[in-house]
């Protein structure tokens, strides 16, 4: 790879992606811009999610360039531990350059191997006063991600907190209606659902989807209904 765009291209792309920002529908867009402009641009790379605090205060997972990445942000939300807890809460940048020996969270650190995940790079998302999330590179190897990509990452950080800020306000606005709420929600588990399957049997999107409409159809239940369990099941702990 080329020593790709510089740090001002970098902004114009992003700010070209989110300048006008209508409807939640356009923030989520942009939000997809970011960890898609961030996993092509830092070069150690394999997977980058961006997560934001819910209703209840929590992390979730609200965009992601691979099922990998999700399936990383999910241990840490279930085991209470990882860099984006500790970037969010501390407000500051996080880097691991070998998860084999990290001691900081022993339990998310060694769960990730199975996932192939080596080194990573978290940013806080700052809105303000506010913390709403995290932004999180992950690398299958050790040691690589540097101090240029940390220089990056303010960027994308940056960008992304203005995002999940705005889609935050939307929400708690009343802009979306009940059965939006609804639709959303739906989608975000059937979105889960097919990281799961992606994940466990190394399928693409397309086929994931297939899958959970052949569940349904055999099972004679809706999609949503087959998502609803398959990511109940995942999250139990086993």
């Amino acid at each position: 790879m080329g020593e790709g765009p510089t740090e001002d291209e970098l902004a114009q792309v992003l700010d070209r992606g989110s300048g006008a920002l209508p409807s939640d529908g356009t923030v989520e867009a942009a939000l997809h811009l970011v960890t898609t402009v961030a996993e092509h641009t830092i070069e150690g790379a394999d997977g980058v999610s961006i997560t934001a605090r819910g209703p209840d205060h929590r992390l979730v997972t609200i965009d992601a360039s691979d099922a990998s990445a999700v399936r990383a942000d999910d241990l840490q939300h279930r085991m209470g531990e990882g860099p984006c807890l500790a970037a969010s809460t501390d407000r500051a940048l996080v880097r691991s350059d070998d998860l084999l020996h990290e001691s900081r969270w022993p339990r998310w650190a060694r769960a990730v191997q199975g996932i192939g995940c080596r080194s990573c790079l978290c940013a806080p998302l700052v809105a303000g006063d506010r913390c709403v999330g995290a932004l999180t590179v992950y690398s299958r190897r050790a040691a690589a991600l540097t101090e240029r990509d940390e220089q990056m990452m303010g960027i994308f950080a940056a960008q992304a907190a203005f995002l999940v800020s705005n889609l935050d306000a939307h929400r708690r606005s009343g802009r979306l209606g009940d059965e939006l709420r609804t639709a959303l929600h739906r989608r975000d588990v059937v979105n889960q659902a097919k990281g799961f399957v992606m994940g466990r049997d190394g399928t693409t999107e397309s086929a994931a989807l297939a899958h959970l409409v052949g569940l349904a159809r055999s099972e004679h239940r809706t999609v949503i209904e087959v998502a609803s369990c398959l990511v109940g099941s995942a999250a139990r702990p086993r």
